[in-house]
This record gives structure tokens, sequence and C-alpha cells, in this order.
């Protein structure tokens, strides 16, 4: 492998290592410059690197950026309406006290088999926090589950592109893929929580502060650091009872909107009981999460029929029939949740609150996504340097020459690619076009070829991979503490795939 390439990789990395940690600058400007030194000691042109810094960016949010500022708008119109709140303590009656994060890890990887995990988590985001402004902590446990439980079917369990691209170059049966992806999604899953649980009280205490005022408001967070340090059972035990306070619940939304604005969204601040009096049901709450979700699945499902009865499962090229055509459209992330959020301002918040105070509590909910959209497009702008600057590619050759046990090549390649630029969806594809010439040698099974491909891919998230970003700025860590939680749990999943992937083998 050009050792030029190795140098390059290394040189980003540690710019945004030593930017992050010990300067005053923060991640935007880190991930930005870092995209600058890989490419310049990759020997990439100098205005070359500059196209793909601003390719990369305009990509990566033309796909996640509207999404997450609607999800967050959607979030913040729960929050304030008390719905999520009442959405919470539905979900602890249906799963109990005690298994809140399998409740998260379950529901995150049944969203994402259809669902972008990116738009997924924007969306299930403020049912985590609401669940944990109710138990008065354990936000960071729930937001980890949350979002691995993503990862794990996003990777694993077609129609999501990467699985579904490496099963077709593989040559795999797309139904043995889905079945095997769901068996390693089941197995994996007690992974992800036993992770989460683990590492989720030791970072409660260090969140962002922004964050930690936002999911439990200002007479919670002492609560819920109580919490993290060890009073879950007392937690947990006045979940149920009155907290002295609407706060206490809902944040501190309806105090920081004003005595006017409560009184318009016919709330009051006197107790517990008289607050869930007037907030929306779960049923109602659930309307602006569902209903895009729903959207998004029968686009999804839709164009798989139809490219299955046009013979074009793993084609470039694909024009939708007439049929899917309406479905394409309102399954569209975008357009789905438009619908999600005029379903929770129109529906979720009395006739008689004002305009203006709606239209604020909008802006409040921009205003908390720019940071998070800056930072992902410049994760995205990192991730095209490293691809456009060949480390990818090299990786891959490089690995594919050493004597390894046949399933060790894809797990390896998806792995190094993954490492290298970020995109699991990219590691799966080149990892799949770089094994299938080798499928007939190696005598390796496609379907166990696949299933290494999305293994493999699933390794370390960090620096270069947007849902990082996404995850981690929506979880309200940052630094070290970034890569211990969201970093780690990725890894832990990565590692204990491969029994999994050993045992398969033995089967097929």
């Amino acid at each position: 492998m050009d050792l030029q390439l190795i140098l390059a990789l290394v040189a980003g990395i540690v710019t945004i290592v030593v930017i992050v940690l010990a300067t005053r600058l923060d991640a935007f400007i880190a991930l930005l410059l870092a995209a600058v030194v890989t490419g310049i000691v990759a020997g990439q042109d100098l205005l070359s690197i500059i196209d793909s810094i601003t390719t990369g960016f305009g990509d990566t949010l033309a796909s996640i950026g509207i999404v997450i500022g609607l999800g967050v708008g959607i979030g913040k119109i729960l929050e304030v309406s008390g719905a999520a709140d009442s959405l919470a303590r539905a979900f602890l009656r249906i799963f109990g006290k005690g298994r809140e994060p399998w409740a998260m890890g379950t529901v995150g990887s049944l969203v994402s088999i259809p669902v972008f995990c990116d738009s997924g988590y924007v969306i299930m985001n403020p049912l985590a926090r609401s669940i944990a402004r109710v138990k008065r902590g354990g936000y960071v446990t729930l937001a980890l589950a949350l979002g691995c439980g993503m990862t794990l079917t996003h990777h694993m369990v077609p129609p999501t592109p990467g699985p579904l691209a490496a099963t077709g170059i593989l040559g795999a049966d797309i139904g043995s893929v889905i079945l095997a992806g769901l068996v390693f999604t089941a197995c994996l899953l007690p992974v992800v929580v036993i992770y989460a649980r683990w590492i989720g009280p030791k970072l409660e205490p260090v969140l962002n502060k922004a964050v930690k005022h936002d999911v439990y408001g200002s007479v919670t967070t002492a609560s819920a650091d109580a919490h993290s340090a060890g009073s879950a059972t007392a937690s947990e035990g006045s979940a149920g009872s009155s907290r002295g306070g609407v706060d206490t619940l809902t944040g501190s939304d309806w105090n920081t909107a004003g005595t006017a604005d409560n009184t318009d969204t016919g709330t009051s601040d006197a107790d517990d009981g008289t607050t869930s009096a007037k907030k929306p049901g779960a049923f109602l709450g659930f309307l602006p999460l569902i209903v895009p979700l729903l959207l998004i699945v029968a686009n999804t499902v839709s164009t798989a029929i139809d490219k299955n009865a046009q013979g074009e499962l793993a084609g470039d090229a694909y024009e939708p029939s007439s049929w899917v055509a309406p479905l394409a459209f309102l399954g569209n992330p975008v357009v789905a949740l438009i619908i999600g959020l005029v379903l929770a301002v129109y529906t979720l918040l009395p006739h008689r609150t004002k305009n203006n105070t709606v239209q604020s509590w909008l802006a409040d909910g921009a205003a908390s996504a720019g940071l998070i959209l800056l930072i992902t497009g410049a994760g995205g702008s990192f991730g095209l340097v490293l691809r456009e600057s060949g480390v990818g590619d090299a990786l891959a050759e490089a690995i594919a020459s050493i004597s390894l046990p046949a399933l060790l090549v894809p797990f390896l390649i998806a792995s190094l690619v993954r490492l290298a630029q970020g995109s699991g969806t990219v590691a799966m594809i080149t990892a799949a076009s770089v094994t299938a010439p080798l499928i007939a040698p190696l005598g390796l099974s496609p379907l166990v070829a696949v299933m290494a491909c999305t293994a493999g891919s699933m390794v370390f998230s960090y620096f270069n991979d947007s849902y990082f970003w996404v995850v981690t700025r929506f979880t309200g860590l940052d630094g070290i503490n970034a890569i211990k939680g969201w970093s780690g749990i990725t890894t832990a999943v990565w590692i204990c795939s491969l029994p999994l992937l050993f045992v398969l083998d033995l089967i097929v």
C-alpha cells in the first residue's frame, strides 16, 4: 500500500483529535481543516480538495439537512405540547420499568429497516428524551441504544442501500440475506443494550450542558446527575409519582415561554395532575412520528416490489412505475417529515395557541439544529476527500492480497474502508466489489460474503462518519466522551459479529 496514503489518513485523524481536544476551535472547523490536510498529504490537487469539500458538504446536507431541520421541529412541538411526555409514559407502561434501553434498541432496529438511520434517529430521538425526562436520568443509555439498534438493521437488513447493493454484487439470495440480517440483529441487540447500560451512567454527568437542559430542564438537572451516580431505583420509583411541578415533566420550555404562553396552550404550572389533564394523549403524540415512518416504509416497500417486478433489483437505472410515483413522493423523508410537522402543530397544540408563540418554538428548534447541520456537512466533506484521495481503494487492495480465512477477506476490507472514509454503505459496496471475483477461488458462500461485508462496515464509527455527528450531537457527547460512547458501542457489535459469521459459515 502507498505509504503516502497511510500518512494522509493518519494526518487527517490527528488533525481532528488535536483541534477538538486541545484548541478553542470546534468540530466543524476541525473536520474542514482535516479534509484540507488529508488532501494535501495525499497529493490531491489543491483546487480539487476545495471542490471535494464543498461537494461533500452539499451532498451530505442534501440527504439529511432538511430532515434534521424538520425533525427537530417535530421534537420541539412534541416537547412543549406535553405529548412527548404522554408518549414516554405509555412506553414505560408497555415495556415496564428497567427495560427502557431494550425498548429503544428494539424500536430503533425496526424503524431503521425501511428508514435511513440518520432520518430515523432524528424522528425517534424525542421519544428517548421524553422517557429520560420522566425517569429523571438515563438519557445517554437510551440514546446510544436507539442509535446502535438502528445501525444494526441499517447495515445488515435490505432494503437499505448497502446490504442491498452487496447482495446484488455478490449474487446472494435477497431473502436469505434478510433472514440472516434479522438473526444477526437479534443476536447483537443484547450487546447494544449491555454496552449502553455500562457506558451510559459513566457519560451522563459529562453531558453537554445545553443538551442536558433541553432533556431534563433546569429543575431536573441535579436529579439526572444523581440518577447517573447510582440512584436509579429512587428515580424510577418516582417516575409515576408527583414531581412537584410541571418543569420536571416537560423541561423548562413551558416556563421560559412565559405565563401568557402557558395560558395560550392550555397549560398551568399548578401541579402534575393539572398539566397531565391538559396534555395530548399518547395516540395523538404518536401520530407525528408514525405517519412519516409509515409513508417512508410504503415508499421503500413499493419501490422494492416495483424494482423486483422490473428485474432491476440491483441495477442503477430505474424508473418507477406510475403506481409507485405517488408513494415515492409522499414517502420521501423530506415530504413525510413536512407532513409530520404539520400534524404536530395542528393536532398537538390547542387552537388558541398564538401563531408567534408556535413560530418562536420552531425557531428555537431550528437554532438548536444549526451546529448539528454544520458538523454533519463537514463530516461529509472529510469523507469525500478521503474517498477521492484513493485511501479507501488502497486499503481494500492491500488486505485482499493477504492470505486470510476466506470470510475475513470481505470483513476486513469493509472494516478498513469504513475506517478510511466513514461511509458504511461505501465500505460494503467496495468490499463486495473487491470480493466478488474471489468468491469461487476462496470457496466462499455469497451469503456469508454479504454478511461479512455488512458486519465489517460497522466498525468504530468516528469523525468521518456523518451518523457519528448526528448521534453524538443529539446525545450531547463531545470529544473523547463521544468516542467512548458511540465509537465504542459500534466497535462492540463489530467484534461480536465475528463469531456469528463463523457459525454462519459452518451452517451454509
